[in-house]
């Protein structure tokens, strides 16, 4: 079977070592997550109000990255730190733009960090903007209360973390299936037309040498691949 197309919405990038002025990337490591698990990763270019069922036609899975902060004014809040960084308007409207496509146009889709982040306000949910103890470099073991979602065999995650924001109140449609010792979320399922789900973590900082962490692209490859085996391809 040939790899189904996981679209990934790039990320704005003030500068790169590779570019004049900015960039539009996709981590390598999360890339290589997406091929090792099976698919082929895609960077789709952030625009807003674009046509999605047109951009979107031949892919079979959507990925939302991690990334900068989410403007507070998306959860009705101002500012209370000077922490907050990345901010990109445009960025959070392209990702709430393709995550209410996905979710209604029964397209799979995982979250990551500012992904897992930017669909809970997207639901309504808010965040904590700074956290006490930021989970920056951070790596604990992980429970999930509901591993069928997340594709894993077992229970436990050794999970990596590099996030200063979390969430505060849940949004709706999404169910909490993990969450740090410190008690905030690190995973949820989300309510959709498809599979959908979400982490705090980067599973793709350890897919190589923690092996649950790759069964999570797996999944998302698994669930891209049975749309690509009852939707015919329109030819480009």
């Amino acid at each position: 079977m040939s790899r189904p197309q996981i679209a990934i919405l790039g990320r704005i990038a003030e500068s790169t070592s590779v570019t004049r002025y900015e960039g539009i990337v996709t981590a390598a490591r999360l890339a290589e997550a997406v091929w090792a698990a099976g698919g082929e990763p895609l960077t789709l270019l952030p625009v807003a109000n674009s046509n999605l069922a047109e951009r979107l036609r031949t892919v079979q899975g959507v990925l939302m990255p991690g990334g900068g902060d989410v403007n507070p004014a998306r959860y009705g809040q101002e500012p209370t730190t000077d922490r907050i960084y990345g901010v990109v308007d445009l960025q959070d409207q392209t990702d709430i733009e393709i995550f209410e496509y996905a979710t209604a146009s029964a397209l799979p889709l995982l979250a990551i960090c500012r992904g897992f982040q930017i669909i809970n306000v997207a639901r309504g949910g808010t965040l904590v903007q700074d956290m006490p103890a930021p989970h920056t470099h951070h790596v604990e073991t992980v429970t999930v209360t509901r591993p069928e979602i997340l594709g894993l065999s077992g229970t436990e995650v050794v999970a990596s973390c590099y996030h200063h924001q979390c969430v505060d109140k849940l949004g709706d449609g999404l169910t909490a299936i993990a969450h740090a010792a410190a008690g905030h979320v690190e995973a949820f399922s989300i309510s959709s037309t498809a599979w959908a789900a979400g982490v705090q973590w980067h599973p793709e900082d350890n897919f190589d040498t923690q092996p649950e962490n790759l069964e999570i692209f797996a999944k998302l490859v698994r669930e891209a691949q049975m749309v690509a085996a009852t939707v015919p391809q329109q030819k480009l």
